[in-house]
């Protein structure tokens, strides 16, 4: 396991907190991902994959391992990659983060995208 540990947020269930400080830019997690064929999308946004999906290209990637465990918020302080050639997502602090913080990415992908998501953000 990374830097972190699982625990409940009170918010949004389980989530992913640190367990040391971490350093600006420094990688988090690594979390493989399968590749689903853009035709299939259709029939996964009605079930609960929705939640654990990130785009990838013109297709959707569902994150593995703890990678499906980052919650959302518009202030987030971890960005993710998509990382082609290893067919992973990585995530990477965006400021330096201290050891007990709860660990979040902005769903929309940029980490200051504010677009309105398919669930009630609570900040």
């Amino acid at each position: 396991m990374g830097p972190f540990c699982i625990k409940e947020t009170g918010k949004y269930g389980k989530g992913l907190f640190a367990t040391r400080d971490i350093k600006k830019d420094e990688l988090i997690e690594v979390s493989p991902v399968i590749v689903s064929p853009r035709n299939e999308w259709k029939y996964m946004k009605k079930t609960i994959l929705l939640n654990y999906c990130f785009h990838w290209g013109k297709r959707t990637a569902i994150a593995l391992g703890y990678g499906a465990l980052f919650n959302h918020s518009y202030t987030p302080n971890v960005r993710f990659v998509n990382n082609k050639k290893n067919l992973s997502i990585d995530f990477y602090a965006i400021d330096d983060i201290n050891n007990g913080e709860e660990l979040t990415i902005n769903y929309n992908g940029d980490p200051e995208d504010k677009s309105e998501l398919w669930f009630e953000v609570i900040e």
